[in-house]
């Protein structure tokens, strides 16, 4: 069992401003094929995007994005599915990942059931990074999982 202190993190109150900084169209690498995303402005209490992966010049996994705002601040629910938009979770599912904290072109966000945290991170004007964080040691330790740059 993690200790409580650092395992649940205190949620503040952020805005879909906060991450903003996410918005355009974006292109990298993972698993040996492209990795495509896209992300709109903030509007209607909303920020809606999607990563689209390929492999083998065929796709290989689709997830899709919408961050809400909520009293609460900004909640991530991210729904993924595989080839013929066959859902991964049940249909009345999705992952949720709750606002913890934002700083200029950066915001940290953690699953629902504590075991994952993200850090969208914008790190230049064309380079966008998503990094995966897990807990080790009783600390949270991340490393990049998505690395776009900024495309037309």
């Amino acid at each position: 069992m993690l200790l409580a202190n650092t395992s649940q993190a205190q949620t503040t109150t952020g805005t879909l401003n906060d991450i903003s900084f996410l918005e355009g169209h974006w292109l990298g690498t993972y698993n040996g094929g492209p990795i495509e995303a896209s992300w709109t402005a903030p509007a209607g209490d909303n920020v809606i995007g999607y990563i689209r992966m390929i492999k083998d010049n065929k796709p290989a996994l689709y997830e899709l994005f919408a961050f809400e705002q909520t009293e609460k601040g900004p909640v991530a629910r991210v729904k993924h599915f595989k080839p013929g938009l066959i859902a991964l979770e049940e249909k009345a599912v999705s992952d949720t990942y709750n606002f913890i904290e934002a700083k200029k072109n950066q915001a940290l966000f953690e699953k629902d059931d504590i075991s994952v945290r993200i850090i969208y991170e914008r790190r230049s004007q064309n380079q966008l990074v998503i990094q995966r964080g897990k807990m080790e040691d009783n600390k949270w330790v991340f490393a990049d999982l998505f690395v776009f740059k900024r495309i037309p």
